[in-house]
């Protein structure tokens, strides 16, 4: 529940903070005083969209921060799924600078709006005009009768065999489509796997292959080089081999007579050595270069025809070509295979498709079962709240297969002696939607664990004895749950545990809003002023002691 709710330069409000009954508290005002400024507030924390436009003060950042008492609800779970720290005295906080960017914290962790609202539909539940509109629609009317029949295990079990029903309709739509598709260019796939089959791709090797061409290219230079470097070392008169031999031999002739020359010697060995080797290398070398034009010009067009491939599929190496053709393959050997693939997807969609009709038959069942128990239960309250001869039909009607079941649920209504109901916006008033939405709301109030549940003029088109009756419901609702009401009439305001009252402040340079908790005697005189205007006669006084001194 709202332990405390704290707004900082919001809309005609400058600073306002508001700490409601945990059982019923009752907000009235003059009409603009900003009461419903309140609850955009509060929408702020449940993820609705912020505007600059609401700032009081456009150079000041706007706050809106709600603590909720949470340790009588099962709610660790919930914060948890998102990652979220839990306190049994949590923290929403939602700002909005000057610069239009809005930000959101749990606990002050940073949050995103979605998370904003996942958290606010598990704290609280808040009934606007809006929201009467809302009745009208078949969704909404779904959703308050699935709740009423608190059947989540068979609507979890719909869902799932729903999912796996669409992912294979899904699946079968994919290789249909895969089929006419394949069928369209499979030819040309077929040419284009043949043409990069016909290349052993996985044994090219670009870099290796163009440098044996440059070497068939070369082979008469190269090979020329090779002779008459391997000539100059072994020309008998002028040869390297003679020449650096005779070297070795002056030179060891005094190497026993200094180290220096010993030195000097020994390298000279070691480079002999070398060039020995580097002569049989030469030798090896020419062996190996043969003039072939045959294989240059076999070699050639393999590296064009490697190039004009790469080009063609403006790939950037061998390996993108080979993954071209294994996928290509693929698609060909799935093209051949794709009569019996098909056949399979469509057996496990007739499969699935049983599955999700049984539930949803079941699901029909017993959202026809309990439409007939909420009916006779709404019956009972709207007549209890002057609506004597109100008629409520739960229509469940077929419709196709969607994530909700096999139906279309449409509320039928009516409010008068002899006229068959018929649809809500056809056959209710303002203030019959409004009692209507009022019975659903209470009904469905034990059937589930909100902390808060929140009222905006629910009283709309309500008086006298019917007001009392609401408001005594409402108390009842307030054993379980923190209501929250705003309202206009004498009788609601006299009912509530405690009771605020919203007001304009205009004594400064700017109008703001202002809330204020009424004890024992502004509370009689508020009431009065509700009954007889801004100058109450005693009579309206009197009434005003007698509303508050009525039973519960």
């Amino acid at each position: 529940m709202i332990k405390s709710l704290s707004i900082r330069n919001y809309a005609l409000i400058e600073f306002l903070d508001f700490n409601p009954s945990s059982n019923l508290s009752i907000v009235t005002g003059e009409t603009g005083a900003g009461k419903s400024i309140m609850l955009g507030a509060l929408g702020l924390l449940l993820g609705k969209r912020a505007d600059t436009k609401v700032l009081w003060d456009e150079s000041t950042k706007c706050t809106v921060e709600g603590v909720f008492q949470l340790e009588d609800y099962d709610l660790k779970s919930v914060f948890k799924s998102l990652g979220l720290d839990y306190d049994n005295e949590s923290i929403i906080r939602r700002e909005i600078i000057p610069s239009g960017k809005s930000r959101a914290f749990i606990n002050d962790t940073p949050v995103n709006l979605e998370a904003l609202r996942f958290i606010g539909s598990y704290l609280m539940d808040i009934h606007s005009q809006h929201e009467s509109l809302q009745l009208g629609s078949n969704d909404y009317q779904l959703s308050i009768l699935d709740t009423f029949s608190q059947h989540p295990t068979l609507l979890a079990d719909y869902r799932k065999a729903y999912d796996k029903y669409d992912a294979s309709l899904k699946n079968l739509q994919k290789l249909h489509s895969q089929a006419k598709k394949s069928g369209e260019d499979l030819d040309y796939k077929k040419f284009i796997f043949e043409e990069l089959q016909a290349l052993p791709l996985e044994e090219l090797n670009l870099e290796e292959l163009e440098s044996e061409l440059k070497i068939l290219e070369n082979a008469e230079e190269i090979k020329r080089s090779l002779e008459e470097s391997s000539q100059i070392f072994e020309h008998e008169e002028y040869g390297i081999n003679q020449r650096l031999n005779e070297i070795q031999i002056n030179l060891r002739q005094i190497q026993n007579l200094s180290a220096n020359y010993e030195e000097i010697s020994s390298r000279l060995s070691s480079s002999l050595l070398e060039l020995k080797d580097i002569h049989s290398e030469l030798d090896l070398l020419n062996d190996l270069v043969v003039h072939d034009p045959q294989k240059q010009s076999a070699l050639k067009e393999t590296l064009d025809e490697v190039q004009r491939l790469l080009t063609k599929h403006r790939s950037n190496n061998i390996s993108e070509l080979v993954s071209l053709r294994n996928n290509l393959d693929e698609e060909l050997q799935l093209k051949d295979n794709l009569t019996a693939v098909i056949a399979k997807a469509e057996n496990q969609v007739n499969i699935d498709h049983k599955e999700v009709m049984r539930l949803g038959g079941i699901l029909t069942d017993a959202r026809k079962h309990h439409g007939l128990n909420f009916s006779e239960s709404i019956e009972k309250v709207v007549k209890e709240i002057g609506i004597e001869n109100g008629k409520v039909e739960f229509l469940v009607q077929p419709s196709e297969i969607t994530e909700t079941g096999l139906d279309t649920i449409e509320v039928l209504f009516s409010a008068n002696k002899g006229i068959s109901p018929k649809e809500l916006k056809f056959v209710a008033s303002g203030g019959e939607f409004s009692r209507l939405i009022f019975a659903i709301k209470f009904l469905l109030a034990d059937k589930t664990s909100l902390p808060t549940i929140i009222f905006d003029e629910i009283d709309t088109g309500v008086s006298g004895e019917i007001a009392i009756k609401m408001i005594r419901m409402m108390k009842k609702m307030a054993k379980n749950h923190q209501v929250i009401a705003i309202s206009h009439l004498p009788q609601f305001a006299a009912g509530g545990d405690e009771h605020f009252f919203v007001y304009k402040d205009e004594l400064g340079d700017k109008t703001v809003t202002k809330i204020q908790l009424l004890e024992n005697k502004e509370r009689i005189e508020a009431i009065a002023k509700m009954i007889g205007g801004d100058n109450p006669s005693e009579m309206a006084f009197e009434s005003a002691k007698e509303l508050l001194s009525l039973p519960a």
